[in-house]
């Protein structure tokens, strides 16, 4: 159909880790997304002024990365400043909302081209930059919730006990993610999405620094529990910390942006499609267990999409933590074998604002390689949130 919403193409930048001294911890996050945006028009040889619209996902939107940080960037990497932008927030799920909204944009008709992007550097605007010394909540949250929310890590030590999920099982499920991700990368499977950066100092940053091949359950057992305390095993007397920085996924820099336009655009424009967007759900869930989002997210898209999950090739469940996809595959008893099949957020980090976009690109060429016709992504999110998506490969 000519309003069909297809994606054209998808890049991202190499994860960096999320720290000072990280491979791209010295690149200005709007400059780190204005490469990626400059990178995908040029690949598809489209004068960006035919560019109706860009959003841009990103959760610390404060210091560097405020002020809308998707205008600052588009006009970074040279678009016409007729082209406008715009930041929106979704917590971990920020640009897969945004091409979500991008694609819903093609479908009703307002948008021909648009960009879907996220960024988020993680080493210079730490998470948690946006709410230093300030309370986010008011009164009327503080009185619904009269108990104290936690953070998120404390919400994965929660899944572990309400699913069963011991410690050896998050590690193991940790090493396979570095353990498939280091096969891809060396296989050239990320070749397609990857674009390299170059940074202030002249140093080219071409792949992934997240990812630790030698990772192995036996090493990861010897880390701490990372979000215990004293304070919370008095709120949470029966939980078994079990949730590291090994099962976790690392803070990270990165950006990522997609090329959405409608089908008949692309035709005009002599593009090929690689997928369009089949179905899109989000949904609020429990805020004290808020990464459980994905599980009725999943329930909603496929009912919404006809589909079964079986009829599913490739699940990306993002691995904000190993509690998250162990449960969701508890739950639903999907086959852990489509599952993250070239590693996940453990291994190639989560970059809070280009996640979303960063799946989506891998997610396709997932399903190119293995010749699938149907994918589903879905993501967490703080608060209590989730999207999900389903893309069919053309």
């Amino acid at each position: 159909m000519s309003n069909d919403a297809v994606i054209v193409d998808v890049v991202r930048t190499p994860s960096g880790r999320g720290k000072p001294g990280g491979a791209l911890s010295c690149v200005h996050p709007a400059d780190l997304l204005a490469g990626v945006l400059a990178e995908l028009v040029a690949r598809s040889d489209l004068d960006p002024a035919l560019v109706d619209d860009v959003i841009g996902g990103c959760v610390s939107q404060v210091g560097e990365q405020s002020s809308n940080i998707t205008r600052t960037a588009l006009l970074s990497a040279g678009f016409p400043d007729s082209v406008p932008g715009t930041t929106i927030d979704r917590q971990c799920g920020s640009s897969q909302q945004a091409a979500t909204f991008a694609a819903q944009g093609v479908i009703a008709g307002h948008y021909d081209v648009v960009i879907a992007c996220g960024v988020e550097s993680m080493s210079r605007m730490p998470l948690g930059s946006a709410t230093t010394g300030q309370d986010p909540f008011g009164i009327l949250m503080h009185e619904r919730y009269p108990n104290g929310l936690v953070s998120q890590g404390v919400s994965a030590e929660l899944i572990n006990a309400q699913w069963g999920l011991g410690r050896d099982e998050l590690d193991e499920f940790a090493a396979r993610s570095h353990r498939l991700a280091a096969s891809a990368g060396e296989k050239g499977r990320f070749a397609r999405e990857l674009i390299s950066v170059t940074t202030p100092d002249g140093t080219l940053v071409s792949v992934d620094e997240t990812i630790r091949a030698g990772t192995t359950i036996e090493t990861l057992a010897g880390l701490k529990p990372a979000f215990y305390s004293e304070k919370l095993a008095v709120r949470f007397p029966d939980l078994d910390w079990k949730v590291t920085a090994g099962n976790s996924s690392p803070l990270t820099d990165g950006a990522s942006a997609a090329l959405i336009m409608s089908a008949s655009r692309a035709a005009t424009l002599g593009l090929t499609p690689r997928a369009r967007f089949h179905s899109f759900a989000v949904t609020g869930s429990d805020p004290l267990l808020m990464l459980t989002g994905v599980i009725p997210a999943t329930r909603r898209i496929l009912g919404r999409a006809g589909l079964s999950l079986d009829e599913i090739d490739v699940y990306e469940v993002n691995e904000a933590f190993a509690s998250v996809p162990l449960a969701w595959l508890r739950e639903l008893g999907a086959d852990p074998g489509k599952l993250n099949p070239w590693g996940g957020a453990i291994a190639l980090g989560h970059a809070l604002g280009s996640t979303g976009t960063r799946l989506l690109g891998t997610l396709l060429n997932e399903l190119e390689s293995g010749g699938g016709r149907f994918g589903l992504q879905t993501m967490c999110e703080g608060g209590g949130m989730a999207n999900a998506t389903i893309i069919e490969r053309l």
